[in-house]
């Protein structure tokens, strides 16, 4: 008896074609290797970056995390919590080009993103404009105190970090790639401090809160100081092997109840859809846009890649729904004049929406099984 091989629907011989369960395990085993190599810088950044910062943990794994979302974070806390440190010590752990601006109530726009300037050909006598390169020309862009200068200033920042460009007397520059600004600030309520406005709030990725150190981290930190100890980094990544990162971020799987949770989540901020708790009414003037969804997700990507993962679950959600949302809603007077601030709206949020809760309970379940 002779078994008849029919043709496929491509008119290519089934005999001939090759096994697609080989082609996807090869795929399967290529991102495998992908994240297992990640994993391996992660936890290298983590011991470079911990002979420098004390404690910090949660602060350095979101600052990660914008990095391989090229995304731009804020860092805001008091004085002398060592954002300015971490920052600079990131950028040394990167073998790539960093500058720092120094934000002064007296910084104009041109200071940052260069201007022209006339000068004069010896050989041929002739002036010609000249443009120079201003600081925000390089990859990594620490952009200290960023509050400390006028709105004017801050709003130069808002071409470079949406387009990654600069326009300058009519004509535009590329900035280098990879490119991000990575911004401190003091509280608001702090004297001689401008609110940046919401339209560039919204471009940065995360706003990352840096807190004081526990008992424990404070005595290293002031053994630290007080002694010879000294620390030397070397570079772990260059500009392509992050952009490699960058691109297994998108290629990590992200399921639609997941996407459905993230919606929720966000869509839940909105005054106009009537899902806040009864305890929040009138408290939130403003929700999260669009934007803020498209990096909930991006951000729970990173995660589960940092926690050597290839899916993106709810929980990654929960675990980034403060550094993304909190600087993208606008609370009222009321909620401030009651002393509530963001984050305990946002933890009300993230408790009051089902699909969310519902999802991170049966895959706490499932692991436990």
């Amino acid at each position: 008896m002779i078994n008849r091989v029919e043709p496929s629907s491509n008119g290519v011989d089934p005999a001939h074609q090759a096994p697609a369960s080989s082609a996807t395990a090869a795929d399967s085993a290529d991102v495998a290797g992908a994240v297992d190599r990640l994993h391996e810088y992660y936890q290298d950044l983590r011991r470079q970056l911990s002979g420098v910062i004390v404690g910090q943990e949660d602060v350095s794994e979101q600052l990660l995390i914008g990095l391989l979302c090229r995304g731009h974070c804020i860092l805001q806390g008091m004085p002398g919590l060592a954002k300015t440190m971490l920052v600079s010590t990131v950028a040394s752990l990167l073998d790539m080009t960093f500058r720092r601006i120094q934000f002064t109530p007296d910084l104009m726009p041109g200071d940052i993103t260069g201007t022209e300037i006339l000068e004069e050909d010896h050989t041929t006598g002739k002036r010609v404009f000249k443009f120079v390169q201003g600081p925000l020309f390089g990859n990594v862009i620490l952009a200290d105190e960023i509050n400390r200068t006028p709105p004017k200033t801050q709003s130069a920042l808002l071409e470079a970090m949406q387009e990654r460009q600069l326009t300058v007397c009519g004509k535009t520059y590329r900035l280098p790639d990879p490119f991000f600004v990575l911004a401190t600030q003091n509280p608001v309520e702090t004297e001689g401090t401008y609110p940046l406005p919401e339209a560039q709030l919204d471009r940065f990725l995360l706003k990352i809160h840096v807190r004081y150190p526990s008992r424990a981290d404070e005595r290293e930190i002031a053994r630290r100081q007080t002694t010879d100890y000294s620390f030397g980094t070397r570079p772990v990544l260059d500009a392509d092997q992050l952009r490699e990162m960058q691109q297994l971020v998108r290629s990590v799987v992200v399921a639609d109840h997941v996407y459905d949770a993230a919606l929720d989540l966000v869509r839940g901020t909105r005054p106009d859809e009537g899902l806040l708790p009864d305890d929040l009414q009138g408290m939130v003037q403003w929700g999260a846009g669009p934007r803020a969804t498209i990096a909930l997700i991006l951000a729970a990507k990173a995660r589960a890649l940092l926690h050597r993962r290839c899916h993106a679950t709810t929980a990654d959600l929960s675990a980034m729904a403060q550094p993304v949302l909190r600087h993208r809603i606008i609370l009222t007077f009321n909620a401030e004049a009651a002393g509530i601030d963001a984050d305990s709206v946002l933890e009300k949020v993230v408790a009051a929406t089902p699909s969310l809760q519902k999802s991170t309970s049966t895959a706490n379940a499932a692991l436990h099984r």
